[in-house]
């Protein structure tokens, strides 16, 4: 919660001057944290947020870019919600504000997506809107395998006007329902980075592009040790099987082992789980790895040959599922 309330805190701080694009916002404020209501005939507005800043940043807009007064009620928290909410509220001039802002349409009627002007708006309106329905009801969480910059939407037709923005800006969004609930979600790590960009929120997009950076380094350094144990113990379990076959082959050939090639059998029974490496610096003196590998493939050969030919198991015989398993 500590990264949207900072988006959230940042994008309450920034300046607007275009007109359309303070519309855009107001419009998407009300449309994603409000609703109308009627108290004794008239149609109140309401918006309620989550920080004192938003609530104050859209009071403002409503009063210089169309001229309604409002109030802001605090509501402490309590129960699940922790924290107070903040409810601007516009009395006097709510149907007029609803109109100019696109809740009530041309007849009166309740507006479900954003208004067409939005809609139809600039790259910058759309900006705006995505900016609107963030200070709303957005949430960012930490980067990672579940990253996500998600919107609660009022309904579907607002959710699809949000997608529709988000596609304008050359962003992938997806609407989905859940528990009843319409959200609107960004999950890839490049596309909420732009997002956070075209929305304006510059610290807050270093700050999570760093814990981003941070986790995949750590991801990956995971990826490498696993690797790392994954082929040590595979190697591992070859030198526990070719020991395996090697006590055979000297059972097998007996005393018509060629002595170097004998040398190198014990050694490599003697030390079932070293790697060809460590077995050539143990010998004496000192061989590479291809000359030990060499002569234990050779004896095996000759083992096994000497097997076929008298028909009995030869040195595979000696390797066991456990061996592998293990």
């Amino acid at each position: 919660m500590a990264l949207t309330q900072s988006v959230k805190e940042e994008l309450s701080r920034l300046t607007v001057k275009r007109s359309s694009e303070r519309k855009a916002e107001v419009s998407s404020v009300l449309r994603f944290a409000g609703g109308l209501h009627i108290i004794s005939g008239r149609i109140v507005i309401e918006a309620e947020v989550d920080l004192a800043a938003t609530a104050r940043r859209l009071r403002t807009a409503i009063a210089e870019v169309y001229g309604h007064p409002s109030e802001i009620i605090v509501v402490s928290g309590g129960g699940l919600r922790r924290g107070s909410r903040y409810v601007v509220r516009v009395v006097r001039d709510g149907e007029a504000l609803a109109r100019q802002t696109g809740l009530l349409d041309n007849r009166g009627r309740p507006v479900r997506g954003l208004p067409s002007t939005v809609v139809n708006g600039s790259a910058a309106d759309a900006e705006a809107v995505w900016r609107g329905a963030f200070l709303a009801h957005g949430s960012l969480t930490e980067p990672g395998r579940s990253s996500s910059l998600e919107v609660t939407c009022p309904g579907p037709e607002a959710a699809l006007a949000l997608v529709g923005a988000a596609r304008r800006l050359g962003i992938a969004a997806k609407a989905r329902e859940v528990r009843g609930v319409d959200r609107v979600v960004v999950r890839d790590g490049d596309a909420i980075a732009a997002l956070l960009t075209r929305m304006g929120a510059h610290d807050a997009l270093m700050a999570w592009e760093e814990r981003r950076m941070r986790k995949e380094v750590r991801a990956t350094a995971n990826r490498l040790a696993n690797f790392d144990d994954a082929n040590l113990r595979r190697s591992a379990q070859a030198a526990v099987a070719a020991g395996a076959r090697v006590e055979r082959a000297l059972e097998i050939l007996g005393e018509d082992v060629p002595e170097h090639l004998r040398y190198a059998g014990e050694l490599r029974v003697a030390h079932k789980q070293a790697s060809l490496d460590e077995l050539g610096r143990l010998a004496d003196p000192p061989m590479t790895k291809d000359a030990i590998a060499g002569r234990i493939r050779r004896l095996l050969a000759m083992a096994d040959k000497k097997a076929a030919d008298a028909g009995i198991p030869g040195t595979e015989a000696s390797v066991t599922p456990d061996m592998l398993d293990g």
